[in-house]
């Protein structure tokens, strides 16, 4: 919703202004919400998506996905795609692309900090 918001500042109206106040007032509602980490085995599993066409003014994908370690969510991203896909499984291979990317990042990184993960890493699609 944000992003949208982003897009039309150029010209905004009452409508949008009253939009982002909504926004800041649930925002300001959840100050006390967290992400809380818990104790669990180290595996590596990522969650990954695409919306072909979702955009309706640029029929662009958004691309998303969560990366956890464990239960813990470490790792997120929701963007539009940098192009316009042919069809739904473009879009969907393009999202995976994303998120392997990603996770190839994240076990660099594990592996920087010798933390050696017992498994490869898991994509659900």
């Amino acid at each position: 919703m944000l992003s949208i918001l982003c897009v039309i500042m150029t010209a905004p109206t009452e409508i949008h202004f009253n939009l982002v106040k909504r926004i800041l007032r649930y925002i300001q509602g959840t100050m006390n919400y967290g992400i809380h980490f818990t104790h669990g085995p180290w595996q590596l599993q990522a969650y990954s998506d695409a919306d072909w066409a979702g955009d309706l003014n640029t029929r662009r994908s958004t691309t998303g996905f969560v990366v956890l370690l464990g239960h813990n969510p470490i790792s997120w991203q929701s963007k539009k795609q940098g192009s316009v896909s042919r069809s739904s499984t473009e879009a969907e291979y393009r999202a995976l692309a994303n998120t392997a990317a990603d996770l190839a990042w994240i076990r660099q990184v594990l592996l920087d900090l010798k933390v050696c993960l017992p498994q490869p890493p898991t994509i659900f699609l």
